[in-house]
């Protein structure tokens, strides 16, 4: 049976996410890779306590995720079961609807079918009663907002989510929505959103000036772009790396000689830090406070324990900084 360290909350910092009372560690655990029936249930298992042990509270789940769409919520779950539930005051659970789930037409998008009855779902798979956090996984332009923010409120009300989140947002839609969240007494406080040094979208659609204008969180997911922010690909592809043995998300035609000579000029910045390529990288994405949380990736512990100390310097001068525009959004 699994005992948490004693010292758990030591290393880790925390902030809140936006004005509102939750705080989340400046690094969370997302099983967007690794949780699926595919991967090894023993190493879920070290993946998750070697977080927990380190004082990652926050563990991100989707309705989808997978392979297959709802194994890693059913992994997860049984982790919990066997192992964690006696901490379960102590962790935060998100999880997400809105991509494709289940045939037909009430299992994608964002009516207020999709959105409870997928709910219902994921709370099944986990055998929870309730996730602390409950996001729309991306915007629907079919489906009115109102319908949408009125199914994340519901669930709130009912008991099943403690807080709202949205996912894959724009700045301007994020404004209509929470206006609508106010309305409805929902707590809505956290976006979750692909940031990093080579991906600048919420910098671009106003999703990071809104959210800090509103006082609303941002996470940050893919923040070493799928591996390209690491040391893995310094020399080369290596053969056992993602884009050789999976291919969906990271592609080789990605990796092209001026983005290659890009990851060797920012991991010389890192080096000059003193940090790793992917410290550097995420501790970019929190440089400036309003990111709350990180979302890593793991397939080992190892990666966990070397993520983490990204939080040990966030702070960057100002001409590392231009240096990292420079390289990173040349063409």
């Amino acid at each position: 049976m699994y005992t948490a360290s004693d010292s758990r909350y030591k290393f880790m910092q925390y902030a809140h996410c936006g004005k509102s009372g939750l705080c989340l560690p400046r690094v969370s655990l997302g099983l967007w890779h690794n949780f699926g029936d595919t991967a090894s249930f023993a190493n879920m298992k070290e993946l998750c306590f070697t977080a927990f042990d380190n004082g990652i509270t926050h563990f991100d789940l989707a309705n989808n995720y997978g392979p297959v769409p709802g194994s890693a919520e059913k992994n997860f779950g049984r982790i919990l079961k066997e192992d964690l539930m006696a901490y379960r005051d102590e962790i935060v659970i998100s999880t997400k609807a809105g991509y494709e789930m289940w045939d037909g037409p009430y299992g994608n998008w964002g009516s207020r079918k999709h959105m409870l009855a997928s709910l219902d779902q994921s709370l099944k798979r986990m055998g929870l009663e309730y996730v602390d956090i409950f996001y729309h996984h991306r915007m629907d332009k079919n489906t009115p907002l109102e319908e949408t923010m009125g199914a994340l409120a519901q669930a709130v009300k009912s008991g099943k989510a403690i807080y709202a989140g949205l996912s894959n947002y724009d700045g301007e839609t994020l404004e209509k929505a929470a206006t609508i969240l106010a309305d409805l007494h929902c707590p809505f406080i956290i976006n979750q959103n692909r940031y990093s040094i080579f991906d600048r979208t919420i910098e671009n659609n106003g999703l990071k000036e809104m959210a800090a204008k509103l006082e609303k969180g941002i996470i940050a997911f893919s923040p070493l772009a799928q591996g390209m922010l690491t040391d893995r690909y310094l020399h080369g592809i290596p053969a056992d790396s993602r884009i050789k043995t999976d291919g969906r998300f990271l592609k080789e035609a990605a990796l092209t000689q001026n983005r290659l000579q890009q990851i060797a000029r920012l991991n010389e910045i890192a080096q000059k830090r003193g940090q790793t390529l992917a410290e550097m990288a995420l501790s970019w994405v929190l440089k400036d406070g309003i990111v709350t949380s990180v979302l890593i990736g793991a397939s080992k512990p190892s990666q966990i324990l070397d993520n983490i100390k990204a939080i040990e310097n966030t702070s960057f001068t100002e001409e590392e900084l231009q240096m990292i525009d420079d390289i990173s959004l040349e063409k």
